[in-house]
């Protein structure tokens, strides 16, 4: 049994091999590009964003699993092999999207990006604090990891509400779904995150009607993809003051052009894509976990429903 993986960087293809060896000593790990001696050998595919076409070349594939939580890049090949989809669900990759949403909301929450410009200028004095029951947080998109974000925010004391497409129901937490509820939603919101998984219906959610819709001086967090914003209305609400500060773990162009704006822009915290990675060890078991579940006739954690995107 042959597993074709493509990593992140081809520098984790060893801790890969290493993990998914260490739970299934018989399964055969090839490195991507696959020789062509191989192809034939190949039953499923682990992978980080293939080039196009690459994926409808294996004739005995039976499912693709996606190294990453969204799988938008995968879909958005017309050859892709009409085989089980799966994204990436594994408890490390919930944890460190809980710490950078807890890390973005809280340094948002307590003004660090304001501190850190008066540290800039000497300027020694405070800002008033506003307690965390005060403050209203938003999270677009209510699938596992929203509700995991939630989880974790409820712990500060913050006020919260969540939107997703179809009706949802958390205990603590007001939630609003569809296009219906999308304004009172926003409305609410004194920092918007967004983990929403990007689709045509969701592209570009992040824009200047969005923005006009929050109370004046929101921040916004970022860490869906850099599909869901219009870069250029972020600067525009920025320039207005409607949105006082971002986080921005994800971009248009990553990473963003030299002479982008979101370089030198001390409103805007960026950073690499980094918002959670994946912990090997615990990836290769839920791997091989979904597999085993397919296998068996159950539906895997993560399958993906190729009509919705996610």
């Amino acid at each position: 049994m042959a597993l074709l993986l493509k990593a992140e960087e081809a520098e984790d293809f060893p801790q890969w091999r290493a993990a998914l060896q260490a739970l299934d000593p018989a399964l055969e790990i090839i490195d991507w590009p696959c020789p062509a001696d191989a192809r034939q050998r190949i039953e499923y595919a682990l992978v980080w964003q293939p080039p196009r076409g690459e994926l409808a070349g294996y004739a005995k594939l039976r499912a693709i699993f996606s190294i990453g939580a969204g799988v938008d890049a995968i879909l958005a090949d017309p050859t892709l092999p009409d085989v089980p989809l799966v994204r990436m669900i594994e408890p490390g990759l919930t944890r460190g999207m809980n710490e950078f949403v807890s890390l973005a909301v809280l340094g948002h929450h307590r003004f660090m990006l304001q501190y850190a410009a008066r540290r800039r200028a000497r300027d020694w004095s405070p800002i008033q604090q506003i307690d965390a029951s005060q403050r209203r947080v938003g999270v677009l998109g209510l699938g596992q990891l929203g509700r995991a974000a939630l989880a974790q925010l409820a712990t500060f004391g913050f006020a919260l509400r969540g939107w997703s497409r179809s009706p949802r129901r958390i205990d603590g937490v007001e939630c609003f779904h569809g296009e219906a509820g999308f304004d009172d939603f926003l409305a609410g919101c004194d920092i918007l995150v967004c983990l929403l998984p990007l689709t045509d219906d969701t592209r570009g959610i992040l824009d200047a009607r969005c923005f006009a819709r929050l109370p004046h001086g929101a921040c916004v967090v970022n860490v869906g993809r850099g599909g869901h914003l219009v870069e250029e209305d972020l600067r525009a609400a920025l320039d207005s003051g409607q949105i006082a500060e971002a986080t921005l773990d994800v971009c248009q162009s990553e990473p963003p052009a030299a002479d982008s704006w979101l370089w030198d822009d001390p409103r805007v915290l960026l950073t690499p894509h980094i918002a959670s990675m994946i912990i090997f060890d615990s990836a290769a078991a839920a791997v091989l976990e979904a597999r085993r579940q397919w296998l068996a006739g159950e539906r895997p954690a993560g399958l993906v429903d190729r009509r919705r995107g996610y």
